[in-house]
């Protein structure tokens, strides 16, 4: 069977001398692997270029219930990114995104609410000339609606990031944020794609927040294991 449906191209793997096999965050399909033979001759029909990380696609797709690898009829790059791909700090941010999401997401199945928001985020990120310090920071902090474990909880002294709660008392354990830092996040999760102009951090504070941010996906996510890319993204924006 043929099926259409929209992907977003999280990583790409030499499979042999001239082919690769890619792993998409598909809408209909949830995250699949596909093999692309040819992709890496010089007039492939797919190229290699086009299945660059968080690249969003168009595809026609051969889907076989519990395949390990799925086979790909068409794809066209759709929309084309405009500047993510040249801009040095988009190009970072991208990076660091995907490397979240390549750890964070693994299901096997359609969850279209979470599908929309990764793919209106980058095409948003595209076009954003403003902002940008802090977008990695919300982009997170939004993710975590649909990977279940939102922050909530009115604003409070603390934020118990076990039970990802605001608190008014210290809590027992090592995982927490405390003032100042629990403003700046509180001030983050209010704030949208819109006007995320409006938060004003420091590099330090960023850093902070980052860290912590990525300390709280891993208790929150087996198997998450480290992210490295955020250090190269903070050289650039520092």
């Amino acid at each position: 069977m043929l099926y259409k449906t929209r992907g977003i191209v999280f990583k790409t793997t030499d499979y042999s001398e001239s082919s690769v096999v890619v792993q998409i965050f598909t809408e209909k399909f949830g995250l699949q692997s596909y093999i692309v033979n040819g992709a890496k001759k010089p007039k492939a029909k797919i190229s290699r270029n086009m299945l660059q990380p968080l690249h969003l696609v168009d595809m026609v797709v051969y889907h076989k219930a519990n395949g390990n690898v799925q086979r790909i009829s068409e794809l066209k790059n759709a929309p084309v990114l405009q500047s993510v791909p040249y801009d040095v700090i988009k190009s970072c941010i991208a990076i660091f995104l995907n490397e979240v999401l390549y750890k964070a997401i693994k299901q096997q199945s359609a969850d279209e609410n979470l599908f929309d928001f990764v793919f209106n985020a980058i095409e948003l990120l595209d076009h954003k000339t403003t902002g940008l310090a802090n977008f990695h920071l919300l982009f997170l902090i939004q993710l975590t609606r649909y990977l279940g474990f939102y922050p909530h909880g009115k604003p409070a002294d603390f934020f118990d990031m076990k039970d990802g709660v605001f608190v008014n008392y210290k809590p027992d354990t090592l995982n927490y944020l405390s003032p100042p830092h629990t403003k700046n996040f509180h001030h983050l999760l209010q704030s949208n794609f819109g006007n995320i102009d409006s938060v004003k951090l420091s590099n330090d504070e960023r850093r902070y927040l980052i860290n912590k941010l990525l300390e709280y996906y891993a208790m929150h996510i087996e198997g998450f294991g480290n992210i490295r890319s955020h250090e190269v993204l903070e050289e650039v924006l520092g």
